[in-house]
């Protein structure tokens, strides 16, 4: 297997190292950075730590909760620790005093799984009574053997044997090296596994109260909503028991919930409340002026706050002139919105308060105008009083005849489009063929009403010869001044000779279940 790294750049970056390392602790940073530069080069994996000295010697007591997957409890243990404290030693003192293998053990410091060079100090563990957790994996999933575990005991023993030996040299050699030899800091014991050795026996499981946390096992007290290690929410079907006491410090801070909560509450209403007055008072504006600066989209210009118009029904904004201008040029009943770009047309439409607002009083009067005249060309029933100047029109349905103008007070007849006063529609007929030699209107409207006689648009009645039109509807039509039943599409009578049901004569729709024409369209 090949050396990832060569003994060359190994021994050399360690002679450097030494040497950024004193630079660093002298506050020399020249030739820190001299030094830097040379170990650059060697591309050598490199560790800077703090020395020990550095962090408090004061011990503190903290509080770790043992679980693993196999017990839905966990064993509260305290230990004497010190702020530089390492992971890595911290799993050393339990390997030493519980025996569980540092392979095994996943320590969750402040919320947070911990490596093994992290000290204590690194995740703020640094008083009494300060929290952790350890998680003991089972051997399995760590891929922990019984020939690993052997082999590191045998090592233990052999370094054992070979301090003792050391120790009895020492002794041979006087006092004074023996007692310099002892200030030295000593490797701590190792309890072994499985050997002849007294171990200490295991604690038996605390009842216990509470939930066990599904992601780090911790247990918490019943009332918690969430972890107190991991904050992972607390399990569905768990139900706090019946007869459950919280302590004193639980207790406050269910209080302290319950306050925190209420507050939430009336900020909600109160928030409600303050939105639905906001929501009146925007109602009550006719325009709504933009609140912020803006750049109009379409004359791209600065718009400063209060001096544009935000839409109601899109909310997109413009500048006023813009938008007053975009409501004159318009050729529509209705305004639509401006905003266009590449990939998106805007169809929402300006409200009247909103077009009113942003035109004078004479634009907004012809505006008025113009969606009039655009409904009334629009519309396939409508018909424009005849009186000259007049701009009152109608809407007329199939049973209506006569249409009374509001502006004027003239009465049209809709059968005739006409005015007739004093005339019924054959007499103002027959007068009109009369008038039509010298009266150039009268012509003008006799040849009207041939040319539609011609079109199939109006029809002769077969019986007083006066000329009569069917606005809509089935193809029975009545005519006003005889009163003869009429088949719209045979151009005949309904009936025989002996009226209403004879069907002797006329245009015999439906006699034998035949329709009388193939256009038929229900004259019976």
């Amino acid at each position: 297997m090949a050396v990832p790294y060569s003994a060359h750049n190994i021994k050399k970056a360690e002679e450097v190292a030494k040497l950024l390392s004193q630079a660093i602790n002298i506050g020399d940073k020249a030739e820190a950075v001299r030094h830097l530069e040379q170990l650059l080069p060697l591309s050598v994996p490199v560790c800077v730590q703090l020395r020990p000295e550095v962090y408090s010697v004061e011990s503190f007591r903290l509080k770790v909760g043992v679980g693993d997957v196999q017990c839905d409890a966990y064993i509260p243990i305290t230990m004497l620790v010190t702020p530089g404290m390492t992971v890595a030693e911290l799993k050393e003192k339990i390997n030493h005093d519980y025996g569980f293998h540092p392979s095994l053990q996943c320590w969750i410091l402040g919320k947070r799984l911990a490596q093994d060079r992290d000290t204590l100090f690194s995740h703020n563990v640094t008083e009494d009574d300060n929290q952790a957790f350890l998680f003991i994996k089972s051997a399995q999933a760590a891929n922990f053997s019984h020939e690993q575990q052997k082999q590191e005991e045998e090592c233990r023993r052999i370094g054992g044997i070979i301090e003792n030996i050391e120790m009895l040299s020492l002794q041979a050699r006087g006092p004074e090296e023996l007692g310099a030899r002892m200030k030295q800091p000593q490797a701590p014991l190792r309890q072994t596994i499985g050997t002849s050795g007294a171990t200490k026996p295991p604690v038996p499981p605390k009842p216990m109260v509470g939930w066990s946390c599904l992601q780090c096992t911790f247990v918490n007290k019943p009332t918690r909503p969430g972890c107190e290690i991991c904050s992972a929410e607390r399990p569905q079907n768990y139900k706090i028991p019946d007869l459950y006491q919280p302590d004193e410090k639980e207790a406050q801070r269910l209080q302290q919930e319950e306050l925190a909560s209420l507050q939430y509450e009336l900020s909600i209403i109160d928030e409600r409340e303050q939105n639905f007055l906001d929501l009146l008072e925007t109602d009550a504006q006719d325009l709504i002026s933009n609140k912020e600066e803006l750049d109009c989209t379409i004359c791209y210009s600065s718009v400063m706050p209060g001096e544009g118009a935000t839409l109601r029904e899109c909310l997109h904004s413009f500048c006023r002139e813009c938008l007053k201008q975009t409501i004159l040029n318009c050729v529509d009943a209705e305004v639509l919105c401006p905003y266009a770009d590449e990939k998106y047309s805007c169809n929402c439409n300006l409200q009247d308060r909103e077009i009113k607002t942003l035109l004078s009083q004479d634009e907004y009067q012809k505006f008025l105008e113009l969606r009039l005249n655009i409904a009334e060309s629009r519309c396939e029933n409508s018909y424009h009083c005849k009186t000259p100047d007049c701009m009152g029109w109608c809407i007329f349905e199939d049973n209506v005849n006569e249409f009374t103008c509001d502006i004027c007070n003239e009465t049209n007849c809709l059968l005739c489009k006409a005015i007739h006063k004093g005339m019924n529609c054959k007499e103002y007929q027959d007068d009109l063929r009369i008038r039509a030699a010298n009266d150039i209107a009268a012509k003008r409207t006799t040849e009207m009403l041939e040319m539609m006689v011609q079109n199939r648009e109006a029809m002769y009645c077969p019986k007083c010869k006066v000329i009569i039109q069917k606005k809509d509807g089935c193809d029975w039509i009545c005519c006003l001044m005889c009163k003869t039943e009429i088949c719209w599409v045979t151009r005949q009578t309904r009936w025989g000779p002996q009226g209403s049901g004879d069907t002797s004569g006329g245009c015999r729709c439906r006699v034998n279940g035949v329709p009388c024409h193939p256009n038929c369209q229900n004259c019976h």
